[in-house]
């Protein structure tokens, strides 16, 4: 029984042996790869191009209001005469109407502007991820690894490694990356060049993206 036993455990520590673990961080890959790149400022100039849109919008909506309320300043002269005080009036009441009708523009081309730049993030972010992928089964199926763990893969409380400790010699991300950058153009930098993004002003639109789903971030 014990013959038995010491076989049995020898054949289990042989397999073990015998797998083939690697890991890779994807964190490290995906703002490496030069498309994050270029994808984040294809972003940043449609969020600018938005900005720029909802700025003439909104300097319309500014003007509007302003005339509302010269024509309410001119409207509470004593000298006017009633004819022209029902006159100046009228036009109040018109241009209250094309400032309401202007909110409810701003409004509508707010929430559809900020859909499609999250649309454009959402597709932009998954077409680099399927990229990084290929790359990475390809390396898989080439080492013949048996697992893969992602080093920068959180546990469900978002705050504990997955993988608390694993020696450097079983780290292939470097490789991912030189591959996913061999066809890198030659005018486009280094991503180790590249300047991390300053600060949004404070009149920028908001456009509302879940913390760890922008586009400089793997998605998890």
């Amino acid at each position: 029984m014990i013959c038995v036993l010491a076989v049995g455990g020898g054949l289990a520590t042989q397999a073990r042996a015998e797998m083939k673990v690697g890991t890779i961080d994807m964190q490290k890959v995906f703002t490496a790869y030069y498309k994050t790149h270029e994808a984040e400022d294809k972003l940043k100039e449609a969020q600018k191009a938005y900005k720029d849109e909802l700025d003439q919008r909104m300097d319309a909506y500014k003007k509007n209001l302003d005339a509302i309320n010269k024509l309410n300043e001119e409207i509470n002269k004593p000298e006017l005469s009633g004819a022209s005080k029902d006159q100046k009036a009228q036009e109040r009441d018109s241009k209250i109407a094309e400032t309401k009708g202007l909110e409810k523009e701003i409004s509508d081309f707010r929430a559809t502007r900020e859909r499609q730049i999250q649309d454009q993030l959402k597709r932009m972010r998954d077409g680099i991820v399927e990229e990084i992928m290929k790359v990475v089964n390809d390396q898989v199926k080439s080492q013949n690894y048996d697992i893969v763990f992602d080093k920068s893969g959180f546990s469900a409380n978002n705050i504990v490694p997955v993988l608390l400790y694993v020696r450097d010699n079983y780290d292939f991300s470097e490789s991912v990356i030189t591959k996913l950058n061999a066809n890198r153009p030659a005018a486009t930098p280094s991503p180790s060049a590249q300047k991390p993004a300053s600060a949004a002003p404070t009149n920028s639109p908001a456009v509302t993206v879940k913390p760890g789903s922008d586009l400089g971030k793997k998605p998890r």
